[in-house]
């Protein structure tokens, strides 16, 4: 194999490996809050964004997504979490700078927020109607799983740069 080859196969591994642990993260480790549940995933999609090259991140993102819905009992919010999560991944990874922990970072993390909490109100809107119940039922919980899944990457992103500053042969 040629070079452009190996990496080209790499890169889908490692999309495969975070597609996995977006859906072991979001179905297996969440709390459930009114229309869905609260979750680490999202930490997982900004490593993949902060890491691979942008569709390799937003295919892992919006597969691994969309499986924790299916796995988790959520189908009717499976081609939303599709799209919200592929979105996040493709936001993340055009805001953010070149490293897992750059200060682009920061507000990568608070435009994916808002485009998630807003997603999914939009979402629960189509599926369930009432567009100010549902911004009293999901945002809040919504709100608090992108500040928890920013700490988490933010957490994660530390003990990566670490971890590449020791082994620099690292991928990421």
């Amino acid at each position: 194999m040629k070079k452009n080859e190996n990496e080209k196969l790499l890169n889908m591994v490692y999309a495969g490996l975070f597609a996995a642990m977006t859906a072991l993260f979001t179905a297996t480790l969440h709390i459930p809050v009114g229309n869905g549940y609260i979750h680490c995933g999202d930490a997982v999609i900004y490593l993949a964004a902060a890491t691979l090259p942008m569709p390799y991140a937003v295919g892992a993102s919006a597969i691994g997504g969309m499986a924790a819905d299916l796995l988790s009992g959520y189908p009717m919010y499976a081609l939303p979490t599709f799209i919200i999560k592929g979105m996040l991944a493709l936001i993340f990874s055009l805001i953010g700078g070149k490293r897992p922990v750059d200060a682009r970072r920061v507000t990568a993390l608070a435009v994916c927020g808002i485009v998630s909490v807003a997603g999914y109100w939009v979402t629960a809107v189509i599926l369930y109607g009432g567009w100010t119940a549902q911004l009293i039922g999901t945002a809040p919980g919504n709100l608090v799983q992108a500040i928890g899944s920013g700490i988490v990457y933010a957490a994660a992103a530390i003990a990566l740069e670490r971890v590449r500053n020791r082994k620099p042969n690292l991928m990421f």
